[in-house]
Order: structure tokens, then C-alpha cells, then sequence
């Protein structure tokens, strides 16, 4: 049937006349009986209404609402013409004077009443209920209407008001003068925008000059330069998504401190002027702050010099404390405006360095910056620093970050504890003034000097990392910028264009690598994170031989799109090796040897699908790995890989992924709700020969293996001891595959 055309219902009288018009009345009758709100609504037909009596009641309706007498008055209409029944005449009246009062009180407290309580109403007032419906229907269009024209006619005053406002306004900017040159000034002459950035300015300004006069009075310094560069381009964001806000939860000592408040900002103002200028120092000092050592490689902080150079700052080192003090340099790959970004940026900071900071959050921002950029800004943080094994306590921090344009092209970042402000006897880490110095360098390249300078309490180190720790490696300026160094390049991979096609298995597609790469940085900062002995954990350590004792830990996994709904298991062990890290990450990391302890694999070869390089060094890339199994099962699964090394520490994660999953994610889709378990390796050196492995991958290995195993699907199902043994006896297996091979190399 075609649209719009209505077929007339069986045994209903035609509504065509004989000259071929269609009366109104029988036109009434075949509106459909939901029409909007707003218009009169015709009656509905039902079983047992007449239509004489429905014609009736429609007029009876129009009556009462359009007249306002209680007189009974005929209509005539062209409905009448042509009435089906034309010898019985029909007669008309509308509601009496007491039905309208009672529906009108009805209306002030319900105007929408319901089927009962129309039928209610209509046996109280004589009337059918179809007649309640439509006199409450109407009555709610007279009053819309009503308050239109009430709203209509206060804009129209409000309009009135306005145009007289403007013509106002513009006589009196006509005689207006400029407040720079006292010349006049036309209308329209300021922008809307140009007005609210003189007023940012002038804000600015204020707040410049608040700490300048800051600094000259602790430091003796002038006033820091207002810079008028543009808003610097923000650096990319590495392809991964924001981190979780699981991440960026504060640990249980840093969940009572807030905000500061304003009494402690200006003392903060002080503390981050004066570290500033005790970092540039220390940045920039050689002997005899600083004593090098025989190789030259490193060097170490004269304490006493110290104290007799900056006198003033946090005071003196808390009894128990030890001093863990390293500065480093380097040249990165990445513009220094950019860098500063990162470092200025809660979110891109945790997850550059997602190896080292396992938890942050920005409590409160002091300053912004001047002039569109980070020259003035200042942040209060706190932070959780971390190694990745539960062996190690993480490392809690109440501070406050500074940044500050030195000269062009050379900036400065500086972090310093607030535990001064608000002492704590929980504090087990004060960071003294730390941070680096950037300065620009030809091609899109910075060079770096990193200070880190910090008193810590050891107690709760294991014995196995004592040494690396207390070396001041585990936490140095050495491992910052290494890491940096290496994401840097990372980076530089993800913008690469010129990729070269011929080579087998490299993704050319640059939607699908930035997708994949930004998959396996979410699957590193899950591992690096969810390994660590944080606050938020609680490891149960199992029967072992007391150095390789495994910790177990259970997690709800609920509602969470990056992991698979249940019960997650975790697992992790750390151990000692006699060979060097180096040759650890490369027979880890390598899929021919993956058999050798890869369990899960069942003895299956392994064959790399894709890769990405992720720098110079060929350790570092992300790889989609095949597990060729005689298991069915698996043949609907893949390994994603990701292994990265530095000269402080190397990694090998990697988790199993959906073969559709994958497709989506390697033909550019959003890779966020791939459902991820990572587990994996962390390698670092065992603190001797100088506390790093040279180049030649000198010096034993601590290890940490750790797995994620999905015990239960359900979430609220409960652990069994069963789980439990299954998953003890598969990292203790894994650890015995990984000795025996190494040993057996190494002999």
C-alpha cells in the first residue's frame, strides 16, 4: 500500500459526498487520537459511544474552553451539512460553571491525571472520561500558550532594555581614549579575545611580581623575565591513552595529606625559589661538590662540602636516614620545549618513567606559567617511586615542582619535599632539591643534567637489593635519564614515516603502529606497576627457600574494559643469576629460546609475526609472537611482546591477546578495550662492579619474574588453594627452566 494512503475501516459509512468533498466533521474522525500536546484533540471512538454521541461530546468540549458564559448556545458548522443522521438534530452546551471549578482546582495539583483518576473525576462531575481527558488536554495548551506570550513579552522588554544599554555604551566609547596613548579609540577597535588575554596579562604580571619579590628577598635575585613566545606545541602523547586513574591514586601515608592551604603557599614559594637556585648550583658545581670517581664515569656528592655551600633548605638529615645523592648527563632526541611539557605534565611524566613512578597526583597548582608556557609554574605532587619487585619498598613523596626559564633555550625543573611544612613521622623519603637542567641543542635535540639528591630510610630492602639500592642506582639520576634517553627514541619511532617496506614483518601502516605501540605501553605501566611492593598491594609470601620465596596477591577484576572479568592471580619471585643482565634480556626476549621456559607454550615453536623497532638498540621493540601448539584451543591466540634495555635496567612483558582483537588494533582501531593480563621479566644489575653492567654486560642479575593468571571468571567467586598451588608450581617451574638454561650457557 502506498504511503499516506488510508483505507477506511470495514462497514463505515463513506466519507466522500457526492460532489467528491469530505466533510469536517468525518474528517474529525479520523485524527488519530495521540496528537502532540498543544493542539485540540478530537474524540476517540470506542465500542460503546455512538457517533452522534462522540460528536456530542467533541462539541461540548470546544464550548467550554472557548466560552466563558453559562448559557447554552447553539453552533452551526459545516459538519452539519453533511451529518450522517441529518433529521436528528444535535444539540450543544458546554460544562456548568461548578464542573469547570472542580476540574480547574484538580488541574493546580495534578494537570496530567491518570486513566483512574479521570474516571474518578468524571463520576464525581457527570461527565464521561473521555470529556476529562480533552478538557485537561486543552487546558494545558491555553496555559503553554499563556506562559509564551508572558516570556515573549518579557524578552521583548529585556530587548528594549539591551538595545538601549548599546546605544548608551556607544556614545560613551565615542568619546573613549586609549589608556596607552591617550589618542581616541573606536568602537570595535578591542576584540572580545584581545580584552580577556589583557586581562590574563595583567594577572600574569601580578603573579610574576608576587615571586620575583619572593626571590629577591630569599635568594637575592632580580625579577625573572616575562617571556612573549607563543604557546610551545605540545609534544606528542608517546600513543597510549591517559593513564587509568588507578594509577594516579595516592598511597595509605599520602591519603591524609590535601591540599595545601594558604597559609603553607607562601612558605612553598620560598621552598621552590631557594631549591631552584640550589639546583642550578649543584647542576652546574664540579669539585669539590662533586668527587668523580677513578674511571670517571660517575660521581659522588661531598656531603660536608654540602652543607657548607647551602646552609639553609630542609635542614639537617633525619637519624636513621641515609643519603643517596647522583648526577647525570645526556643528549635525548626530543626538542626542549617539549621536554619541559612532559616534565610539567602529571599524565605524560607517569608514563614516560611508568618503570620508576608507580603512583602520582597533582594536589594543587600555585602558578600556571606566564606568556602561554611553563616559565613561573608551580605544582604540589605527591608520588610513589618505585623498582619493580616486591622486594624493594616504593618510595613516598610529598613535594612540590618548580619550573623555571634560566636563559633562552635553557630551563630548569626542580621537585622539593614539603615535609617541613607538614612534618610526618611516617615519612621514610625526603627529596631534597632534585630535578634537571635542559638546554637546547641543534636538529631537535636537548641536552640534560639530572640531579637526584634524596634521604631515604633502607629498612625493608631485601638483602638481594641492598646493594643496587644503596648504590643509589635502583633510584639515581642514572636511571632517569637512561629511561628518558630510551622513550625518547621510542618517540621518535612512533612519528617515524620513512619505514622501510621490504623487511619481513615490519608494520608500514602508521595508524596500525601507533595503535599497537600504544597497546603494549598500557600492557608495561599494567606490569611495572601491578609488580611493585606499593601501598596499595598486599603480597602473602609462600613457602619457599627463603631468597626466591614467591608473593602471591588476588584482584577483583570488575567492569574493567582493559582486563578480562574474575579473579586475577599474581605471582611473583625475585632471584639472583651469575650472568650478566645483558645476556639475561637477550635469551628471554628471544623467541627461538622462548620454548626453553615458556610452559604455557606447551614445547611449541614460536615465530614473530610483526614488529616494531622502538630505537638503535635491537632490544628494544614490540613484537606479535605465534605460538605454533598442537593445542587447538590456542590457535585463536597471539603473544604481544614488548622488551626494552637500558644500561640500568631491561624488561620483557608480554601478554596474550585475541587474534580479532589484534586485527582491529593493527588496522588502526582504538586498542583500549583489549583485555590485557601482563606478565613478564624485569632485569637489573646486581649492584657490583661499580653497581651497573658495562658494556661488555659484566656482573650478575636480579630477576624478577611475575605472572598474572586468570583463576575464576566470575568475580565474586572465591580462591581456591588449588589455584593457588597451580600457579606457585608454575612460576617455580619457570625459575628452574631459566637457571638451568643460563647455568648451562654460562658454563
Amino acid at each position: 500500500m502506498p504511503a499516506g494512503v488510508m483505507i477506511p475501516a470495514r462497514n463505515m459509512p463513506s466519507m466522500i459526498t457526492g460532489n467528491g468533498n469530505v466533510t469536517l466533521g468525518q474528517i474529525m474522525f479520523q485524527q488519530p487520537n495521540n496528537m502532540m500536546e498543544g493542539q485540540l484533540h478530537p474524540l476517540e471512538m470506542t465500542q460503546n459511544t455512538s457517533e452522534s454521541e462522540l460528536a456530542r461530546m467533541r462539541d461540548d468540549e470546544f464550548g467550554s474552553t472557548n466560552r466563558s458564559s453559562s448559557e447554552n448556545h447553539e453552533l452551526g458548522g459545516s459538519g452539519d451539512d453533511h451529518d450522517p443522521r441529518p433529521n436528528k438534530k444535535k444539540r450543544y452546551h458546554r460544562h456548568t460553571q461548578h464542573q469547570i471549578q472542580e476540574m480547574e482546582a484538580f488541574f493546580k495539583e495534578c494537570p496530567h491525571p491518570d486513566d483512574k483518576q479521570r474516571k474518578e473525576l468524571g463520576r464525581e462531575l457527570g461527565l464521561e472520561p473521555l470529556q476529562v481527558k480533552f478538557w485537561f488536554q486543552n487546558k494545558r495548551t491555553q496555559m503553554k500558550t499563556q506562559h509564551e506570550r508572558h516570556e515573549n513579552t518579557q524578552l521583548r522588554t529585556e530587548n528594549e532594555k539591551l538595545r538601549s544599554d548599546n546605544m548608551r555604551f556607544r556614545e560613551a566609547l565615542s568619546t573613549a581614549s586609549c589608556p596607552n596613548c591617550g589618542g581616541p579609540t573606536a568602537v570595535g577597535q578591542m576584540s572580545f579575545d584581545e580584552h580577556q588575554l589583557r586581562l590574563e596579562n595583567a594577572r600574569l604580571r601580578e603573579e610574576i611580581d608576587r615571586i620575583s619579590a619572593i626571590a629577591a628577598k630569599y635568594v637575592g635575585k632580580g625579577n625573572f623575565p616575562l617571556l612573549s613566545s607563543p604557546v610551545p606545541p605540545r609534544p606528542f602523547d608517546f600513543g597510549v591513552q591517559p593513564i587509568s586513574e588507578e594509577m594516579y591514586s595516592v598511597g595509605d601515608l599520602l591519603r591524609s595529606i590535601s591540599a595545601p592551604s594558604e597559609a603553607d603557599k607562601p612558605m612553598i614559594i620560598e621552598l621552590a625559589v631557594a631549591a631552584m637556585e640550589e639546583l642550578v648550583r649543584m647542576a652546574q658545581m664540579d669539585e669539590p661538590l662533586w668527587i668523580a670517581s677513578l674511571d670517571g664515569t660517575t660521581c659522588m656528592l661531598n656531603e660536608e662540602e654540602y652543607i657548607t655551600t647551602f646552609p639553609s633548605g630542609l635542614g639537617p638529615k633525619p637519624t636513621g636516614f641515609k643519603c643517596e645523592a647522583s648526577r647525570e648527563t645526556a643528549v635525548v632526541i626530543m626538542n626542549h620545549i617539549n621536554l619541559v611539557e612532559i616534565l610539567m605534565d602529571l599524565h605524560q611524566w607517569s608514563t614516560v618513567f611508568s618503570g620508576i613512578v608507580s603512583k602520582a597526583s597533582t594536589l594543587d597548582v600555585l602558578s600556571t606559567g606566564v606568556a602561554g608556557n611553563y616559565n613561573g609554574a608551580l605544582q604540589v605532587m605527591t608520588a610513589e617511586f618505585q623498582v619493580p619487585t616486591p622486594l624493594v619498598p616504593t618510595r613516598e613523596s610529598y613535594y612540590a615542582r618548580y619550573c623555571k626559564q634560566l636563559a633562552e633555550g635553557t630551563w630548569a625543573v626542580v621537585d622539593v619535599s614539603l615535609d617541613t611544612i607538614r612534618p610526618s613521622p611516617t615519612v621514610r623519603c625526603r627529596r631534597r632539591p632534585s630535578g634537571c637542567l635542559i638546554l637546547e641543542m641543534p636538529n631537535g635535540y636537548s641536552k640534560v643534567t639530572w640531579v637526584e639528591h634524596v634521604e631515604v630510610d633502607y629498612r625493608g630492602v631485601h638483602n638481594l637489593y641492598k646493594q643496587l639500592v644503596s648504590s643509589g642506582h635502583a633510584f639515581g639520576a642514572r636511571r632517569w635519564v637512561a629511561t628518558l634517553d630510551r622513550q625518547c627514541e621510542r618517540l621518535a619511532s612512533v612519528l617515524a614515516s620513512n619505514i622501510p617496506a621490504g623487511d619481513v614483518g615490519v608494520i608500514t601502516n602508521q595508524d596500525g603502529r601507533k595503535s599497537m605501540l600504544k597497546l603494549a605501553e598500557r600492557m608495561v605501566i599494567s606490569f611495572c606497576g601491578g609488580v611493585s611492593a606499593s601501598t596499595a598491594h598486599t603480597w602473602t609470601t609462600l613457602s619457599g627457600t627463603g631468597d626466591d620465596d614467591v608473593r602471591v596477591m588476588t584482584r577483583k577484576s570488575i567492569d574493567d574494559p582493559g582486563r578480562p572479568p574474575g579473579i586475577v592471580l599474581s605471582a611473583a619471585t625475585s632471584f639472583w643469576l651469575p650472568v650478566s643482565p645483558k645476556r639475561v634480556f637477550d635469551f628471554l626476549r628471544d623467541e627461538n629460546s622462548r620454548n626453553e621456559w615458556d610452559i604455557l607454550s606447551n614445547g611449541g615453536a614460536v615465530q614473530e609475526m610483526a614488529h616494531i623497532a622502538n630505537g638503535q638498540d635491537p632490544g628494544n621493540c614490540v613484537s606479535l609472537l605465534r605460538v605454533n601448539s598442537a593445542n587447538s584451543s590456542q590457535s585463536n591466540m597471539l603473544i604481544l611482546q614488548e622488551s626494552c634495555t637500558d644500561s640500568t635496567a631491561s624488561f620483557v612483558i608480554y601478554a596474550p591477546v585475541d587474534i580479532a582483537a589484534m586485527n582491529v588494533v593493527l588496522n588502526g582501531g582504538e586498542p583500549d578495550y583489549v583485555a590485557l593480563l601482563p606478565s613478564g621479566f624485569a632485569i637489573f644489575p646486581d649492584g657490583t662492579e661499580g653497581g651497573i653492567a658495562d658494556a661488555s654486560g659484566s656482573g650478575g642479575s636480579l630477576l624478577t619474574v611475575a605472572f598474572q593468571i586468570l583463576v575464576d571468571s566470575v568475580p565474586t567467586a572465591k580462591l581456591s588453594l588449588g589455584s593457588i598451588a597451580t600457579v606457585n608450581n608454575l612460576i617455580a617451574c619457570t625459575v628452574e627452566r631459566i637457571k638451568a638454561s643460563l647455568s648451562c650457557d654460562n658454563a
